[in-house]
């Protein structure tokens, strides 16, 4: 199973006037900009560490899943919340050829842990011997970053922060999040479950 994402954080979604705010750099100066472009990197840095430990997207975009087979077929799983919405299914046979799943065959089950594509009847799909089921979809906490709750947002800066104070660290570390951004981040982590209960 692959997760692809299909579209990125655009540049001019990221809060780069308020990151040289909270790192507090000067301003006046001829070169203002010059650090924006590594300024990015570093939020998209946190961004990215924050949505890897709470499987949650924070600014909204586009995704495939391909799989060679449903986990369930009663109900898969997508790897990502909050989904907005499932934009296609698509089965693949072993030679390539695609076939578009009717919209009618299938609807998302919203869940801000756990979203999953439902078949309207009793199962999705076969998915054909060699081939594979791909499902595009869209998610995200909010469009931009304005949107954020305030907390997550707060945490991608402290986060980003820290990662642009240590940029020369090369000493090898436990790789645990500073404090206050797990605190932050909590709540939106996935609750895990024991084995075998979905």
């Amino acid at each position: 199973m692959r997760l692809i994402e299909e579209t990125t954080v655009p540049d001019t979604a990221l809060p780069v006037d308020q990151f040289k705010a909270h790192l507090r750099l000067g301003s006046g100066f001829d070169e203002l900009s010059l650090q924006d472009g590594v300024l990015n990197g570093f939020l998209r840095a946190a961004i990215a560490a924050i949505e890897a430990r709470t499987g949650k997207v924070l600014i909204g975009r586009n995704f495939t899943l391909v799989a060679s087979g449903w986990d369930d077929p009663r109900g898969q799983v997508l790897p990502v919340a909050p989904v907005t919405a499932v934009n296609q299914v698509v089965v693949e046979d072993a030679d390539g050829v695609r076939t578009v799943v009717a919209a009618d065959r299938w609807w998302l089950e919203a869940d801000d842990q756990r979203p999953r594509l439902r078949p309207r009847g009793v199962s999705l799909p076969a998915v054909p011997a060699g081939g594979a089921a791909r499902v595009s979809f869209s998610a995200g906490m909010a469009p931009d970053w304005g949107g954020l709750p305030a907390d997550l947002g707060q945490a991608v800066m402290l986060l980003a922060a820290h990662y642009y104070e240590y940029r020369d660290e090369t000493a090898l570390g436990p790789g645990c999040m500073p404090f206050g951004v797990s605190s932050l981040i909590q709540r939106y982590r996935q609750v895990r479950l024991a084995p075998g209960v979905v």
